[in-house]
This record gives structure tokens, sequence and C-alpha cells, in this order.
């Protein structure tokens, strides 16, 4: 679903030498355009000592340029949709922690 909407790089390679270029902009753009404005709003408001994804995102950014950690959140948040929307099942952000811990 990422690379229906564009949010992955475009990669070239040749010989063995892989080179990941901009986001392919492929798909709907429209969609694309929105996945990104949620994604920026929630790196304005999210508190990154708080939860696994903001610890995830404060590497990100830590190492990169922001607009990069941008679009790998937007990719991030449309790879989770997929799996809620594909999966049954309802959201659970720690799939790997105890219901009851």
């Amino acid at each position: 679903m990422a690379a229906w909407l564009g949010l992955i790089p475009r990669q070239y390679s040749t010989g063995g030498n892989s080179n990941l270029g901009s986001i392919s902009k492929r798909g709907n753009g429209y969609l694309r355009m929105l996945v990104i404005q949620g994604a920026r709003a929630l790196m304005i408001h999210m508190k990154r000592d708080q939860s696994r994804m903001g610890q995830w995102l404060y590497e990100i950014e830590r190492r990169s340029h922001p607009h990069v950690a941008l679009i790998a959140l937007a990719n991030k948040i449309v790879r989770i949709c997929r799996k809620v929307l594909t999966g049954g099942e309802n959201y659970r952000p720690f799939p790997y922690e105890s219901v009851n811990a």
C-alpha cells in the first residue's frame, strides 16, 4: 500500500549497486497528501519520550533530514493502517506485550 501511494524511495540498481532516490509519487496524490499532512501533525504533537513510535521517530530525526523523517513516519502509518484493515483485528500499539501486564 505504501508503494501504491508513492511513499517509498525510487530505486535505481545496476551491477549490484543499489541507489535510492526520492519518493516515487505514484498512486493517488490526494490520499498521499492527506497521509503526509497527518504525519506532519503527529510529528508536531507527539510526545517523543512516552511512546515506542516517538522514540523511533526521534532516532530517525537525529540521523536524517526532517523531511525524510516525515515521509518515514507517513510510510509507517500507512503500513499500520494496511495491517489493521487486512488483519481483521483492532489496533494494538504494543502487540508483543501482555494485556494483563
